[in-house]
């Protein structure tokens, strides 16, 4: 694969809590989203932290989460090929052990997060240090994120109604029983979208969890998930406490939809008949005068804007998270 393995991505890591600035971990689905989200870091020379739930493998797949992963895999792996820049994949809130199993495999993700923070903490541990030792025993190059503690939202198969905030000695615990490469914390931030004015934001947390890890010798980068509506300055406070990794999903489907929205809404004369013509779709308006405007429905049209979008959001983000201009590949 062209993008990058669990060894150089610790790399980064270690960079990152070294620097005090952070990956944007991006959530994708199809290949719009991910070749904006390319174009946007190499504009910026920051390496690219791609990431795919299960439900966006099973959407990728038509079904089947695994051929979903593979052709992901590949298209990821064939555009990267055209950057100069780090490029890994993140296997995201993934919950069943035997499709990780899968996964390991293929050797095609760079990490894989294991989510079993809805579980109680026995069982949290027990399942996350099965997968880091399913990738030990496999010999492949994959890092492990573990997640302790629940965030308030939805995501993919998971919903917390309630948050509920990472103990800083659980965490400790927690890593030291496990081996985990990551830990995703919870410290105020929610899944889906998300104002920052109306999140109860805990730096104070985060900076506890990260000075009780190190000071039993744990250096391990912390992860924020669910970072919708955190406003720069709120993030930038984070990044200076541990969090190496902040998660981004809704804002990029929000982009999407918005971009084509209001590409489709400027010209809609061009793609929908006017009132007093009948909407002959079967026939292709065979019948009528009026004809729609294949210069504006072609759907390559709102993909080019979809991805210039997606590419403007995701340099913005990087700027603010610290990781443009320190590409380790460039």
């Amino acid at each position: 694969m062209t993008f990058y393995g669990g060894t150089e991505l610790a790399s980064v890591y270690d960079d990152a809590l070294d620097k005090g600035f952070g990956l944007t971990a991006s959530n994708i689905a199809e290949p719009n989203v991910m070749m904006g989200l390319m174009e946007g870091a190499s504009r910026v020379d920051s390496d690219l932290l791609l990431q795919l739930s299960n439900g966006a493998c099973t959407f990728a797949g038509n079904g089947d989460p695994i051929a979903g992963l593979k052709a992901m895999g590949n298209y990821i792996d064939l555009i990267a090929e055209q950057y100069d820049i780090g490029v890994f994949l993140n296997m995201d809130h993934q919950t069943d052990l035997d499709t990780i199993e899968q996964q390991i495999e293929l050797e095609i993700p760079s990490s894989i997060m294991i989510d079993a923070s809805h579980e109680p903490f026995e069982e949290n541990v027990r399942q996350s240090k099965q997968v880091v030792d399913m990738i030990d025993d496999a010999g492949a190059d994959i890092l492990v994120e573990a997640e302790l503690g629940k965030i308030k939202g939805v995501e993919d198969e998971i919903v917390a109604e309630k948050a509920f905030y990472t103990d800083p000695e659980q965490a400790v615990e927690f890593v030291d029983r496990t081996g985990c490469d990551l830990l995703a914390i919870s410290v105020g931030t929610q899944h889906g979208v998300a104002k920052g004015k109306d999140l109860e934001l805990r730096p104070d947390l985060t900076e506890d969890i990260r000075t009780a890890l190190r000071d039993h010798g744990l250096d391990t980068p912390l992860v924020l998930h669910g970072s919708s509506g955190v406003q720069p300055h709120q993030l930038q406070q984070m990044l200076k406490l541990g969090i190496c990794k902040v998660n981004k999903d809704t804002r990029y489907q929000y982009e999407y939809t918005r971009t084509a929205f209001d590409l489709y809404r400027e010209k809609a004369d061009d793609i929908v008949p006017p009132e007093d013509i009948e909407d002959h779709r079967d026939t292709f308006f065979n019948e009528v005068e009026w004809s729609p405007n294949k210069d504006r429905f072609d759907p390559r049209v709102s993909g080019r804007q979809i991805r210039e979008r997606i590419a403007d959001v995701y340099a913005d983000l990087a700027e603010v998270a610290g990781s443009a201009g320190r590409s380790k590949f460039s």
